[in-house]
C-alpha cells in the first residue's frame, strides 16, 4: 500500500511540475530553435490595387447581446479595416437584445465613416445563444472566409489583409491573432495573459495554434462543421474542428485584437467555471486530435489542454499524499513547498492588498483557476450547463 501511494504521488508530483514548469521551458527552447515565419504585406493605404481581385472575399460575423456600451466603438473600428469594400461584409448578428444595441448600431452605420463599407444589422427578437446564431448565419455566406470576432475587441487595421495572405496557403484553415487586454483587472489576469500569449506563440511552432480567442479568428468557410447545441467553448471547438480535418492553425502576432471590457471581479469566478467546464467537454470530444498523427499538435494539446483540466486532481493528489509520507525527506520538502504556495495564493486572495506583489498575485490567480477548473469540470459531468447566452463581463 505505501508502495502505491508513493507511485501515485510521485505521478501527481511529476506532472505538477511538467505542466507548470517543464512544458514552457521546452516550449521556449525549441520555439527559439524554430521561430514562427511571420507574414509581411505591402500596405494598400486604403487604395484600390490590382492585387485586390485576387484577395479571398470575406465575411465578418460579430454576434451582439446587449452591447449597447461597446457596439459604437467596434463598428466604426471595423469600418476603418483596410479591406477592398467589394471583398468584404460585416454583420452585426444582435441576439434578442434587451437594451439600445440595436439602435445603436442602426444609427452608427448611417456616420460618413462607415459609407463605403458593406454592414447589416440583424435583429432577432429572440435570445437563442451564440452557438445557435453562428449554426444559423454562418451557412448562409458564401464567401471564401469567415472572421468572427467579439463587440468588445478592437481589431488592427491590416488585420485582414496579413490574413488574406496567410490563406494563400491552402494547408491553412484558421488564422489566429494576438489578444490584448486594455486595462486588466488585476497583476495576476495581467501576468497571466502576458504567460498564455507566450505560450500560445511557443505552441504554434509545434503545430496547430491550440483554439482560437472569440475576440477575433478566421477560418475558409466551407471547413465549418455544426456545432453541437450544448457547445460551451466555441472558439475553442470550432477551430480544432478544423484542424482535425487535417488543416493547420495559424498564429500571427502582428494581427492585434484589443479587449476594451474589463473583468468584473463578482463575475469573474462563474466566467472561469464555464470555461473550466468547457475544457472538460473539449476534451472529451476532441479526443482524436490526441492521435499522434497529428505529431506537435497532439503533444501540446496533451500537454496544454489535456493536463489543465486534469491538474486540479493531480494538485490534490500530491499535496494529500505528500502528506502522508511525511517520514520520507522528498515528500517532507514536497509538502512544505506546497503548502507555502497554496497558503501564500490563499493570503493573496484574502489580502489582495497586502499582498499586490505580482507574484503573489499570479499565484492567486493561478490557484483559483485551478479551483474553477475542478468545480467547473465536476459541474460538467454532474449537471451540465445549459447553452444559453448569459451576460457575464469577460
Amino acid at each position: 500500500m505505501n508502495n502505491f501511494l508513493i507511485i501515485v504521488t510521485s505521478i501527481s508530483i511529476i506532472a505538477v511540475i511538467y505542466h507548470h514548469a517543464l512544458y514552457p521551458v521546452f516550449l521556449y527552447w525549441f520555439s527559439k530553435k524554430h521561430p514562427l515565419d511571420g507574414v509581411k504585406i505591402t500596405p494598400r493605404g486604403f487604395h484600390q490595387s490590382n492585387k485586390d481581385r485576387i484577395l479571398p472575399t470575406m465575411t465578418m460575423i460579430i454576434p451582439a447581446y446587449n452591447e449597447q456600451e461597446w457596439i459604437a466603438d467596434k463598428i466604426r473600428n471595423v469600418a476603418c479595416i483596410d479591406y477592398p469594400s467589394s471583398k468584404l461584409t460585416i454583420i452585426i448578428a444582435c441576439d434578442g437584445c434587451t437594451d439600445n444595441t440595436v439602435s445603436i448600431a442602426q444609427n452608427t452605420i448611417q456616420e460618413a465613416i462607415c459609407s463605403d463599407v458593406h454592414i447589416e444589422i440583424l435583429s432577432f427578437e429572440n435570445n437563442q445563444g451564440k452557438v445557435a446564431l453562428l449554426n444559423q448565419l454562418i451557412p448562409q455566406y458564401c464567401s471564401d472566409i469567415i472572421a468572427l470576432s467579439d463587440v468588445s475587441a478592437l481589431l488592427s487595421y491590416d488585420a485582414l489583409l496579413i490574413a488574406a495572405k496567410h490563406f494563400e496557403n491552402p494547408s491553412v484553415g484558421v488564422v489566429n491573432p494576438t489578444y490584448h487586454l486594455l486595462v486588466p483587472s488585476s497583476e495576476g489576469e495581467k501576468n497571466y495573459w502576458k504567460y498564455q500569449t507566450r505560450i500560445k506563440q511557443q505552441e504554434a511552432t509545434l503545430g496547430s495554434s491550440l483554439g482560437s480567442h472569440g475576440a477575433f479568428y478566421l477560418f475558409r468557410t466551407e471547413l465549418f462543421a455544426t456545432l453541437d447545441s450544448d457547445t460551451i467553448n466555441d472558439d475553442f471547438i470550432l477551430p480544432m474542428k478544423i484542424v482535425e480535418q487535417g488543416y493547420r492553425a495559424i498564429y500571427e502576432p502582428s494581427i492585434r485584437a484589443l479587449e476594451l471590457e474589463h473583468v468584473i471581479q463578482e463575475e469573474d469566478f462563474a466566467r472561469r467555471l464555464r470555461i473550466s467546464a468547457g475544457n472538460l467537454q473539449q476534451l472529451l470530444r476532441l479526443f482524436p486530435l490526441l492521435n499522434p498523427k497529428y505529431k506537435g499538435t497532439a503533444f501540446t494539446f496533451f500537454s496544454g489542454k489535456g493536463l489543465r483540466f486534469t491538474m486540479p486532481y493531480f494538485m490534490v493528489s500530491a499535496y494529500i499524499g505528500s502528506a502522508l509520507l511525511l517520514s520520507n525527506p522528498l515528500f517532507f520538502i514536497a509538502f512544505i513547498g506546497q503548502t507555502l504556495g497554496y497558503g501564500i495564493a490563499l493570503m493573496g486572495f484574502i489580502f489582495p492588498r497586502i499582498f499586490s506583489n505580482k507574484y503573489c498575485q499570479t499565484l492567486t490567480y493561478l490557484a483559483i483557476g485551478h479551483t474553477a477548473n475542478l468545480l467547473g469540470g465536476l459541474n460538467y459531468l454532474f449537471n451540465k450547463p445549459k447553452s444559453s447566452w448569459t451576460r457575464i463581463h469577460k
